[in-house]
């Protein structure tokens, strides 16, 4: 049967030269970083040339880098650690965020009772930037969390000018970049704000793995306690093979920045092209400029075929998704859908086709074949 996967917002395939990496790391140096003896210092130095390399594409000092399991971790830590130790009084997000910065908010409003603001959401699934600011104009200590590239949508932030109206108004800036670090440029001197994630398994790099960019004296303080590990914020020995593994990932996805960004784009107007020749009453939720790999659309079916579609295609070998990976199990309907659509438009099949430079053009068409018999 034909493969293909087209749920690449979910997860990636791991690229060759990074397995490489990862096997030769942990073959030859498999020393802990923190011991003094040779092994340790060579397992060390992998560690400091990967921040390094890290920090340097996104044009910040390698001591604002902190290597972490993932995104999830990092939303955490840090909304959690800025209401108890930076003394946040209230928390701008939106209703649109990844569940790991929406639970994390909803568990410190139980646990300290932190003011929760929820800033408007457009019917494209834009943020209402003058929301934002009317929120802002109350003084009190606020950290702003507003995801870069939504996951679901592919919906794309300012956060360049998000970041100039938290800094007019003196609020923290914390943006979940999951999705769009390792697709996009991101330059750290030029965007004010002071926290951003990644997750390696988003961009051909291995799983349970990422990074924290934590603006330097931020004052941010430990999730997890124990050693002295990544400067005492975070607590455990670090998995070297997995750093090493990230960033030659994400050096490789930047290598090929263009050429794949371009190559993606691609795909993607060719299956907005098949869609309108074969199934000319869908529509995208969000826009056609959204980001380059990420589209979510609504098909002319009727309700009834919603239940099986995934199921339905899951059977022809064609992998994508209604939504976040992290609810695939749930029936109920996207939270972020929610936010942009009516009851009955919630009902109509949806689907979330996410690309790599590892898609065809012929899988889009076995995916068009395929939806034709649904």
């Amino acid at each position: 049967m034909k493969k293909v996967y087209l749920d690449n917002a979910s997860t990636t395939a791991i690229r060759p030269e990074v397995v490489q990496e990862m096997v030769k790391i942990m073959s030859e140096d498999f020393g802990n970083p923190s011991s003094t003896h040779s092994f340790g210092r060579n397992s060390k130095t992998i560690l400091e040339l990967s921040r390094k390399s890290i920090a340097k594409h996104f044009n910040c000092s390698a001591q604002e880098i902190v290597f972490i399991s993932g995104g999830t971790e990092g939303d955490n830590w840090i909304l959690r650690s800025a209401v108890e130790d930076l003394k946040v009084e209230r928390i701008i997000t939106s209703k649109i965020e990844h569940h790991a910065v929406l639970y994390s908010v909803l568990a410190l409003q139980s646990d300290y009772g932190i003011q929760v603001d929820y800033v408007n959401v457009n019917p494209d699934s834009s943020i209402d930037l003058t929301h934002l600011s009317n929120l802002l104009s109350d003084e009190k200590k606020t950290i702003v969390s507003l995801m870069h590239v939504n996951n679901e949508t592919g919906t794309i932030s300012d956060i360049e000018r998000i970041g100039i109206i938290c800094k007019q108004y003196n609020a923290l800036f914390h943006s979940d970049t999951v999705q769009s670090v390792g697709k996009t440029e991101i330059d750290l001197q030029k965007i004010a704000v002071d926290f951003i994630l990644a997750s390696a398994h988003k961009f051909h790099g291995p799983k349970g793995i990422g990074f924290a960019f934590i603006r330097k004296n931020s004052g941010l303080q430990p999730l997890i306690f124990g050693g002295e590990q990544e400067k005492g914020l975070r607590a455990g020995t670090e998995a070297v093979h997995q750093i090493a593994g990230m960033t030659k990932a994400l050096s490789l996805s930047y290598e090929n920045l263009d050429q794949e960004r371009k190559y993606i784009s691609e795909l993607k107007k060719y299956l907005i092209e098949q869609l309108e020749i074969h199934f000319p009453g869908y529509r995208i939720n969000g826009t056609k400029e959204d980001f380059y790999n990420i589209i979510n659309i609504i098909l002319p079916f009727s309700s009834d075929k919603t239940s099986m579609l995934l199921f339905s295609l899951d059977m022809k070998g064609i992998a994508v998704s209604r939504g976040s990976a992290c609810q695939s199990g749930s029936i109920k309907p996207s939270h972020v859908l929610k936010e942009m659509l009516s009851e009955a438009d919630l009902k109509l099949p949806n689907l979330r086709i996410s690309f790599s430079h590892y898609n065809t053009k012929e899988d889009i068409d076995w995916l068009i074949e395929s939806l034709k018999v649904v």
